[in-house]
């Protein structure tokens, strides 16, 4: 197998050979050129068409942002951003995400981290999984068939609890179901994310500005109200409890399951326990298989569970949805842009 071709951007020459060195370091990746600001990235990305390209988000002549704008629309490449945790830098970060970057790697200490090879397989695997994607793959969509929704409340309880996992591609995928839902929409919708610390509020902002729904970061112990989507806050399970005849969440710092903390499984698992509300269970693009043991519990305990999953059409990585499909107990699988309008119709 001919190995990735890496193009790597940073306005560090430290950083530069570091990554490049790391990248490098990996059989199955060759570093086939640097650049030092994405202007000259972009000029780069033209002469090289590498298979996948990083790149810092902050850099002087043009920064990442701007350069990623041109990269998508000159000849899409996916592309791994690098950022620091600062309010900027997370906020930019997931605008980066948003306007069509793969994933995001975390510099451990701000724009120069020369701790940077203490993350050397997040690099690696994450510049690896990128290279994979197909960027055309959102031009030519075949609607999937799927069979009728039927009106959930008609036969079952007067409360509804949605469920969202995703990962890789996933605040992409989550502005495409959320912006078309309506304000009007009468549930609660929890949403786990894998994303570190400080993301996801970065990311539950931005949601927020776009959709018609209120959308948040969750708080530990807060009542869940309809119209409203929660997302669990990086580096903390989200669970679900009932009280009284309501329901509130649970935040819980106990071991990451799989890699993940937060993990869609401890959340569906928590929500199979809840009795007399009907449940909506969605898994959207991810690497991996998060998600489906707790699926399979949340089914097992109560049938009339529904559980919809994204195609593999419009998928950035169809890891998640894949395993999803195959524990036999997925109703709907339908491509990105058909699943807000699925949520509706199960709800009336």
């Amino acid at each position: 197998m001919q190995p990735i071709r890496a193009l790597v951007i940073d306005d560090s020459a430290f950083m530069r050979k570091v990554i490049s060195d790391i990248l490098n370091n990996d059989s199955r990746i060759e570093v086939i050129g640097t650049a030092r600001n994405g202007e000259e990235g972009i000029k780069k990305a033209r002469e090289l068409a590498p298979d996948v390209i990083t790149m810092d988000i902050h850099m002087p002549i043009m920064d990442g942002m701007d350069a990623l704008q041109e990269i998508m629309k000159d000849n899409p490449t996916p592309v791994v951003i690098l950022s620091s945790v600062t309010q900027e830098g997370t906020a930019k970060t997931i605008q980066a995400i948003s306007n069509g970057a793969i994933d995001f790697i975390t510099k451990p200490s701000g724009s120069i981290s020369l701790d940077i090879q203490t993350i050397e397989d997040e690099i690696t695997s994450k510049v690896f999984t990128a290279s994979q994607v197909n960027m055309n793959k959102n031009k030519k969509i075949k609607k999937l068939s799927a069979k009728k929704p039927h009106s959930i409340l008609e036969s079952s309880y007067d409360k509804t609890v949605v469920t969202i996992g995703t990962s890789t591609g996933g605040p992409r995928a989550l502005q495409h179901v959320l912006t078309k839902l309506p304000a009007s929409f009468s549930a609660p919708i929890l949403i786990v994310q894998h994303m570190p610390k400080g993301f996801t509020k970065s990311l539950a902002n931005r949601l927020n500005t776009l959709s018609h729904l209120h959308v948040k970061e969750a708080i530990h112990g807060e009542m869940l109200e309809k119209g409203t989507a929660y997302i669990a806050p990086g580096d903390y399970h989200m669970t679900v409890k009932k009280v009284g005849k309501s329901m509130a969440i649970h935040l819980t710092d106990d071991a990451p399951i799989k890699g993940h903390r937060p993990a869609v499984d401890v959340l569906l698992d928590s929500l199979a326990t809840v009795k007399q509300v009907n449940k909506i269970a969605v898994i959207l693009t991810g690497m991996g298989s998060d998600g489906s043991k707790g699926l399979i519990k949340m089914k097992e305990t109560d049938s009339k569970s529904t559980v919809i999953a994204e195609s593999e059409e419009t998928s950035i990585v169809y890891g998640m949805p894949k395993s999803a499909v195959h524990t036999g107990y997925v109703d709907y699988q339908l491509p990105i842009h058909e699943i807000a309008e699925l949520l509706v119709k199960l709800m009336k």
